[in-house]
């Protein structure tokens, strides 16, 4: 058992945090192997959907280990920083989806990892903070740019200023999560009946839509254009042919791994 558990449920990845004695905090070899894994699930075909969590109850993540922070001079610091950028950034463009089980504290760093993920669910117990400034500091693993796309502006800043938290209730209202909070015991269940739905269904689809959802920023007839050609290949795809049969049928579909339909995990 180390400091990141991994398993895994048919096609569905799961990475838990498991430094309960630290409040699952954040450091630098934890955040690399979180995108070590989420990079080789991404290079498996038969690996659809990641789901991350915490271990316990008590905390997602409460943030970046502060001991590694401590006394840093100014190119150990820029390396730390830009190594916690890079891995959230590969996180959050990976293509595969990616669901944050927030169970608990999920603060500074524990919070820029929710927001890097594709999209978060929530126990009753889950709370969302970057307090950072409480401390002389900043988010640096993202946050002050993820965040207020998500909730505005305004609210973005009153979070980040003032440090305080949002509770899994508030959190919902604002849009952070689509779903409302469950009660403890049922969130990894219900994370994981959403993973196995999201798996469930064509998986070169699902890739297209997340590139197109994280497409770099151009025109709108640009963008428009970028999702015509994607929906064309998926129309002339084979996963096409399988879903539309499956529907006049009325059976559930059954989607070949990306490697037999030749996509791979390069496309």
């Amino acid at each position: 058992m180390g400091d990141l558990n991994v398993s895994r449920d048919g096609a569905v990845q799961v990475l838990e945090i498991n430094r309960p004695q630290a409040m699952n905090a954040l450091n630098g070899r934890l955040i690399c192997d979180l995108r070590d894994e989420v990079c080789r699930a991404e290079a498996d075909s038969s690996v659809r959907v990641v789901v991350i969590t915490g271990a316990g109850t008590k905390a997602f993540s409460a943030g970046a280990d502060l001991d590694e922070l401590d006394g840093l001079d100014v190119a150990s610091a820029r390396r730390v920083m830009q190594e916690g950028q890079h891995a959230f950034r590969d996180i959050a463009s990976s293509d595969l989806p990616v669901i944050a089980a927030v169970n608990g504290l999920a603060l500074g760093g524990g919070f820029e990892l929710v927001l890097a993920s594709t999209f978060a669910m929530t126990s009753e117990l889950a709370s969302f903070g970057l307090p950072e400034s409480r401390l002389g500091l900043i988010p640096g693993y993202g946050g002050t740019q993820r965040l207020a796309p998500l909730i505005g502006a305004a609210s973005a800043a009153h979070l980040m200023l003032t440090g305080d938290r949002l509770t899994a209730q508030r959190a919902y209202e604002l849009g952070l999560t689509l779903l409302p909070p469950v009660s403890p015991e049922l969130l990894m269940p219900e994370a994981m009946n959403v993973a196995h739905a999201v798996a469930g269904n064509g998986p070169a689809a699902v890739r297209s839509i997340l590139r197109l959802l994280r497409q770099a920023p151009g025109s709108w007839d640009e963008k428009l254009a970028a999702e015509t050609d994607a929906a064309v290949d998926a129309i002339v795809g084979a996963e096409s042919t399988e879903g539309i049969q499956a529907f006049r049928g009325r059976r559930t579909a059954s989607f070949p791994d990306l490697m037999a339909t030749g996509v791979g995990g390069t496309q």
